[in-house]
């Protein structure tokens, strides 16, 4: 996200640096991305002649593409820190420290800390609100009922996931729709739903880029399974586990996650 706040106080050269971090992220290029930030955050202040915003949004940088990647809770704590040092950022200044927190939260469920990862989106949210007459913050929004409708699914609550994508895919793009609609097909994978399921997963298909590899994958996969479509399931979950550990840091929950679903299709086809 763009913070147009925090542009005024960058010099043209700063500027330059950091939209080629934002396209750099854009692209995928997680770990370039991350390197490059934390030199921009690293250099010193004569090299830059900078304000704290430069260390802020390099710091945000830094962080957002290693969760992207796989390693979230390895930056937590960093994370963390940078929130409280974001507290003391005022009005339209407020949504880098709320795109940081959305972050904090996208950890908090990958760890499976759910309760948690609801109250803070739920903050979240209702910050996003306070602030949506100095500056945009529908990303910021949408993000966060993202990661609310996950934490959500986490706990079971599937009917209320299932609400929460149903009323915002529409108005979502990139990213942020390939999230809902995943947490919407498995939500209905867990309530049992595998054909609905299947037809929602193959009706539509927003670009992921790199960071959603396999997800849409392994949920179509327990749809499959869940049908008793065990070869198709099988081949889709082996499709979606490669996808993942070409894409994806090793450490990534989601890679682990697909292994433990191809065992367990494996496992229950006599075929196999």
């Amino acid at each position: 996200m763009r913070h147009t706040w925090a542009r005024d106080d960058l010099s043209p050269s700063q500027a330059v640096v950091y939209d080629r971090l934002l396209d750099l992220f854009a692209a995928g290029e997680y770990e370039e991305t991350e390197a490059k930030a934390r030199a921009l955050a690293a250099a010193p202040r004569n090299v830059w002649d900078r304000s704290p915003v430069v260390e802020w949004l390099a710091g945000s940088l830094a962080t957002a593409a290693a969760v992207a990647h796989g390693r979230g809770a390895e930056v937590l704590a960093e994370l963390e820190a940078l929130i409280a040092d974001l507290e003391r950022t005022t009005g339209a200044g407020r949504a880098l420290l709320l795109t940081v927190r959305g972050n904090r939260v996208a950890v908090l469920v990958e760890q499976g800390r759910y309760t948690e990862a609801e109250a803070e989106a739920g903050d979240i949210l209702r910050a996003a609100t306070r602030l949506a007459h100095l500056t945009k913050v529908w990303e910021i929004e949408l993000t966060s009922l993202a990661n609310l409708a996950d934490a959500l699914y986490g706990q079971g609550r599937y009917e209320e996931a299932i609400a929460i994508a149903r009323g915002n895919l529409q108005r979502a793009e990139g990213h942020t729709a390939a999230a809902l609609h995943c947490v919407l097909v498995r939500s209905m994978n867990g309530q049992g739903r595998y054909e609905e399921a299947l037809a929602e997963a193959r009706w539509l298909t927003p670009d992921w880029g790199r960071a959603g590899s396999g997800a849409l994958g392994i949920a179509t996969a327990t749809a499959l399974h869940g049908l008793g479509r065990c070869g198709e399931a099988e081949a889709t979950a082996r499709q979606a586990l490669s996808s993942c550990e070409q894409f994806l840091h090793p450490a990534h929950p989601r890679i682990r996650e697909a292994r433990t679903l191809l065992r367990h299709i494996t496992a229950e086809d006599p075929l196999a």
